[in-house]
């Protein structure tokens, strides 16, 4: 798994170029991509999330469209039409700009219901159909969305079905003192977006997943995921628990982030590092969760530090 483990490095240095002080999350967006999954930032305005898409686009080398959600946006606006060709008096099909690599989504809870719901066709299926006719979107296909957590005025709730097929939630948060101070240094006057190059292509990440697909799970490994998840389902505190999808996303993103640490079998700590920005998104919390100030993360901390992991023996991790 060297080749993986190579390439997230490399990209993770390029999109540091721009980005300040938030390797972390560069490296859970990175294993998202890597799995093939969608990225949900969910954070204040001005912190970066448009900057911090754009830039990893262009270490991954892939085409990059953004659509600006707002509440009169329109499905076909962002999956394209049939429009009609006066000079040869014929009906065209015409893309919409989700035929991409990446496409950001920009505030997307401000869209309204049925716009939000063009989206779902093509996060879970790679496809868009337009007028009866089916295309496929462009491989790989990747829906990077951003959204404001604070503000609820022209905002539209994002449904349960579109929540869940994002691979990750996560927040950027505030810089600190000296990062900041670095961001004034370096990026206060312009952003130097031609200084990242792109380190890899459209299908040198196809060629990745390819790799990564050989990553070993093996069988505790597989029943701590089913534990942890079947736990959400049972909690007093919780709602609504995550679905079968979310087993899935813990599944292959654990072979994903073993092989950015250059392994070919997954830890337990693979899922453990996975489990909070996979999990936070996908459960809904009941009224007395909220009546005692209990937050989804703090939920599901107390989860995985009740479930007990496999012995961390490596002969038990290679070979199902």
């Amino acid at each position: 798994m060297k080749t993986v483990a190579d390439y997230a490095n490399r990209l993770m240095e390029e999109t540091e170029k721009i980005i300040v002080g938030k390797r972390d999350q560069i490296e859970l967006i990175l294993a998202a991509v890597l799995t093939g999954g969608h990225v949900l930032l969910n954070d204040l305005p001005g912190s970066g999330k448009t900057t911090m898409v754009k830039t990893l686009s262009l270490a991954l080398g892939c085409r990059f469209r953004r659509i600006q959600f707002t509440p009169d946006l329109l499905p076909s606006d962002i999956v394209g039409m049939t429009v009609f060709n006066q000079k040869t008096l014929e009906f065209e099909l015409v893309k919409g700009p989700i035929h991409t690599n990446i496409l950001l989504a920009d505030e997307i809870n401000r869209a309204i219901p049925r716009t939000q719901s063009a989206l779902l066709e093509a996060m879970e299926e790679g496809q868009t159909t337009i007028d009866g006719t089916t295309l496929s979107l462009p491989q790989p296909f990747l829906v990077m969305a951003t959204q404001n957590p604070v503000e609820r005025e022209s905002t539209f709730m994002l449904p349960a079905a579109q929540m869940d097929r994002f691979f990750i939630c996560l927040s950027l948060g505030y810089p600190n003192e000296e990062e900041e101070m670095e961001i004034l240094r370096n990026l206060g006057t312009r952003i130097p977006f031609e200084t990242v190059g792109a380190v890899a292509d459209p299908q040198t990440l196809l060629d990745l997943r390819a790799e990564i697909a050989g990553v070993q799970v093996s069988e505790p490994c597989s029943r701590y995921i089913v534990e942890l998840v079947q736990k959400t389902r049972s909690h007093p505190l919780i709602r609504q628990g995550a679905s079968p999808r979310a087993s899935r996303s813990l599944y292959q993103g654990g072979k994903t982030y073993a092989a950015m640490q250059g392994r070919d079998y997954v830890r337990p700590e693979d899922i453990r590092r996975l489990w909070e920005p996979v999990m936070s998104h996908r459960i809904v919390l009941t009224s007395d969760a909220r009546f005692q100030k209990k937050t989804e993360a703090e939920i599901l901390a107390e989860i995985l530090e009740e479930t007990e992991a496999p012995p961390r023996k490596k002969e038990l991790f290679h070979g199902n």
